[in-house]
């Protein structure tokens, strides 16, 4: 492990669930590790710019015929692939917000997901160029969703599993932080919970 991406979507920083269970398994990583680099991407803090209509055109033009503006959009956004492309481990910490994931991360989402960069269309349909990478997605959401009547209601992590998977990146594993929003005790069997996960998952990572 050399390269580890720390994608941070919280607006609360520390105070955020999902940052901080995150914030502790990049740090265990990085002490498994120590020679390995840590980039980290805040989206909430540093938003990125949505996409747009330059962006959109820009990404089909080969770079020598790009605008101004379609150059600057696509600047950023390979900038952002690239990060993701050197990286061999991601950390994603992700609070739900309207069953779904920040609008932040989103437009994270929107400018790494490229056609020719992180994805490619073959005769039997797109594939993932970002194969052999690790993920751990840290999902914190104030219910339970993984089971019971709210299940159907969950498109956070089902969202970030298809994305991922859609890029090529499917060596996914989920720490699930539920229930914080349901009282003291609720929150205390949450951290008991997903700390045990994460435990599992680092070990088989790791």
């Amino acid at each position: 492990m050399k390269n580890i991406l720390f994608v941070i979507s919280s607006p609360r920083g520390w105070q955020s669930r999902s940052h901080q269970f995150a914030s502790h398994i990049v740090d265990d990583l990085k002490s498994r590790h120590p020679a390995a680099t840590v980039t980290v991407r805040d989206v909430a803090r540093d938003p990125l710019p949505h996409i747009g209509e330059a962006f959109v055109t820009g990404q089909g033009l080969p770079p020598e015929k790009r605008g101004p503006a379609q150059a600057r959009a696509l600047a950023l956004s390979d900038a952002l692939v690239d990060e993701l492309v050197a990286a061999d481990t991601i950390v994603l910490a992700v609070p739900m917000y309207n069953w779904g994931i920040p609008s932040s991360l989103k437009a994270w989402i929107d400018h790494i997901a490229r056609p020719g960069r992180t994805y490619c269309r073959s005769a039997n349909g797109p594939e993932g160029l970002l194969k052999g990478k690790k993920a751990v997605i840290v999902v914190a959401r104030g219910g339970v969703y993984a089971e019971g009547p709210m299940q159907p209601f969950d498109f956070q992590e089902s969202y970030l599993r298809a994305v991922l998977g859609f890029i090529g990146i499917t060596d996914l594993h989920v720490v699930r932080v539920e229930g914080v929003g349901m009282g003291e005790e609720a929150l205390r069997k949450a951290a008991v919970s997903a700390k045990a996960q994460a435990k599992d998952i680092l070990r088989a990572i790791a």
